[in-house]
């Protein structure tokens, strides 16, 4: 199998194109991202607006989605101009169970972008948003949104070892010893997990508290020890806990993102 380039899309694209338009200094962004970064309208959207001719950049119509772009280039979108200047968000949303954390849904039940968009303001429908991690079609509560994608990396990097508070129903009733396992660390087939916080909420509800974020690793983590998850919910994200209600979200402060997540939201930086 061939290996995936790992060469950026835009940086592909200027290539194609020679030295022009690659901006000096700076950080380089492609065209149609910047437009969704910076909430003029979202990448498919932008991507059909640069192809059908209606975007230009420094007086010249631009086709081509990944051109280059940078610091002081002038935009504009059916002859208005757009500023590129993207005011980084976080957005906190309760997810139902059901849609997926996926671009689509082959299953046709939707996906968490669909949902999200459809109780956004007008002034958010225009932003790219990215997902910060995922949660199984049947988990529900909270996931984070982010036009930032320093943001998505600060918050699925292991190292960064952001605590995720979950509530699982479990089958059965757990006693100490699965809890203490749970707290020591457990035996996967990807190796030992990172110790964890657990205790009993209900006879058969587990609160479990974890650092790192493995594919299924609540499930696989309370199977391994007995107890296998019938219905997870995730309540909380670093300090930040869920509190809107089933499929709406809230615009998170800065300071909440600062001092409840680890991450400084420096203004015009996306």
């Amino acid at each position: 199998m061939a290996r995936r380039s790992k060469t950026p899309r835009w940086l592909e694209a200027a290539r194609r194109r020679g030295t022009e338009g690659v901006p000096e200094g700076g950080r380089a962004d492609w065209l149609a991202r910047a437009l969704g970064r910076a909430g003029v309208m979202p990448r498919a959207s932008a991507e059909a607006a640069i192809r059908a001719g209606r975007v230009e950049v420094d007086g010249q119509v631009e086709v081509e989605p990944f051109a280059p772009v940078g610091p002081g280039r002038v935009v504009r979108v059916d002859g208005r101009e757009c500023s590129l200047d993207a005011r980084p968000w976080v957005l906190l949303f309760h997810k139902p169970a059901g849609p997926v954390v996926h671009g689509s849904d082959p299953e046709g039940v939707g996906t968490v972008f669909e949902r999200l968009r459809a109780v956004l303001p007008e002034s958010l429908q225009g932003y790219e948003w990215y997902a910060v991690g995922r949660l199984d079609r049947d988990t529900t509560g909270l996931l984070l949104f982010t036009n930032d994608e320093r943001f998505v990396r600060h918050g699925t990097a292991p190292e960064t070892h952001l605590p995720k508070r979950y509530v699982a129903r479990v089958e059965g009733r757990p006693g100490e010893v699965a809890l203490q396992r749970l707290r020591e660390g457990v035996a996967l087939e990807d190796g030992l997990t990172r110790p964890a916080e657990a205790r009993l909420r209900e006879v058969d509800a587990v609160e479990l508290t974890l650092t790192e974020g493995r594919h299924h690793q609540v499930k696989r983590m309370l199977a391994a020890v007995g107890h296998p998850v019938v219905t997870l919910h995730r309540e909380a994200v670093g300090r930040v806990a869920l509190d809107v209600a089933e499929g709406a979200f809230r615009v998170l402060r800065d300071e909440e993102v600062a001092e409840g997540l680890g991450f400084r939201v420096e203004q015009g930086s996306v």
